[in-house]
């Protein structure tokens, strides 16, 4: 097992900078994610760490040693690609252990290693099998177990989950889990879902636009986001966002919204975020409540969604779980909300802690 520290890594293709000065340090037998939309560098990043791309500026370290400019078949990583890439002509068995082989290692020495880790992996009963008679999830089994069967100090995923359907997909998360658990090996995993993210980070890594937005574990970057891309990136449905105008010591928005918060001197609130749980339906004419009209309802069995319209523009997503709602296209409703979860961000983008957030706990 190692650490992995990355020191102002820049990542250039031409004139396009993908990466921009990124600083991370990843500790040993951490499991971290890295996450954000489609283009932010996230599979860019992984591949430096790899060494299947060369840095165009900056350090790359595993554990003690420096590896920047070390070949990725020295640096002890062990990569699960998106796709399978299995030998089609060998079966499970040869498929993971082939790495091996090519190392020398003796036959038996590599039978115990594929058994031990296909027990894990629980597929020691399709070690005979070709990929072509394996299903999607057996083959990414495969997959992971050839990289893991070489014992490396780190294992690097991109988006290994990506091709499986809904119930694989969860299956799967709960055997990396597991495995993660078993063996204690530094893991870096890269997803656009935000599903896996939250549910196997150690610590969360969000990406934007080449750098990183933030870090920390998933319930603090879920709660306590640090900018709006973060806050509007995290969760499903997304948290929901409104103008707002700040009066005096007070701040007025849509749907009759009033709020007086302990903000510090010179914060200029331009937005604020509420997620979809932190709301609930209300009668109209309750005191306090943000007012719209009712749209529709997602009944989804162990929740409900509900979406009210606060303006031409506006839309708000609400959660709620038992039975749902019954109120008619149109109708005027009330959305109560809980101020602790309220989300102050300035015009930069960047969330507003109030004075009660930054008082001594």
């Amino acid at each position: 097992m190692a650490s992995v520290t990355l020191k102002d890594v820049s990542k250039s293709f031409g004139a396009y900078d993908i990466i921009k000065s990124v600083d991370l340090k990843i500790a040993d037998g951490e499991f971290v994610v890295f996450v954000g939309p489609s283009g932010c560098g996230k599979s860019t990043l992984l591949r430096l760490v790899a060494g299947l791309v060369p840095v165009s500026d900056g350090e790359i370290h595993i554990g003690d040693e420096e590896v920047t400019d070390v070949p990725a078949s020295k640096r002890g990583i062990a990569f699960v690609f998106q796709s399978y890439a299995l030998y089609p002509h060998m079966n499970a068995g040869r498929n993971i252990g082939f790495a091996l082989e090519t190392h020398g290692i003796g036959r038996a020495e590599i039978g115990k290693r594929v058994q031990k880790v296909a027990d894990m992996l629980k597929i020691g009963h399709l070690l005979d099998r070709k990929p072509r008679e394996l299903s999607g999830g057996q083959r990414q089994r495969v997959a992971i177990g050839r990289a893991l069967v070489s014992q490396p100090d780190v294992f690097l995923f991109d988006e290994p989950l990506s091709n499986l359907d809904a119930d694989l997909r969860m299956e799967m998360r709960f055997e990396i889990a597991k495995l993660h658990r078993d063996v204690r090996t530094t893991m870096i995993y890269v997803t656009h879902d935000q599903t896996e993210a939250m549910t196997l980070a150690d610590r969360i890594v969000v990406l934007n636009h080449g750098r990183i937005e933030q870090t920390g574990r998933p319930r603090e970057l879920y709660d306590r986001p640090a900018s709006r891309f973060v806050a509007g990136f995290l969760g499903s449905p997304r948290m929901n966002f409104a103008p707002v105008v700040r009066e005096g010591d007070r701040l007025t928005g849509p749907g009759g919204f009033i709020h007086r918060p302990r903000l510090s001197p010179g914060s200029r609130p331009v937005e604020i975020g509420l997620r979809p749980e932190a709301l609930a339906l209300a009668p109209a004419d309750t005191p306090g409540v943000v007012t719209g009209n009712f749209e529709r309802v997602e009944d989804l069995g162990h929740e409900y969604l509900s979406y009210v319209r606060l303006d031409d523009r506006l839309i708000w997503t609400v959660r709620g779980h038992g039975a749902p709602p019954t109120h008619e296209a149109g109708q005027a409703v009330g959305l109560a909300w809980q101020a602790d979860k309220l989300n102050l961000f300035d015009s930069e983008g960047a969330r507003i802690n109030t004075l009660r957030e930054e008082a001594p706990r």
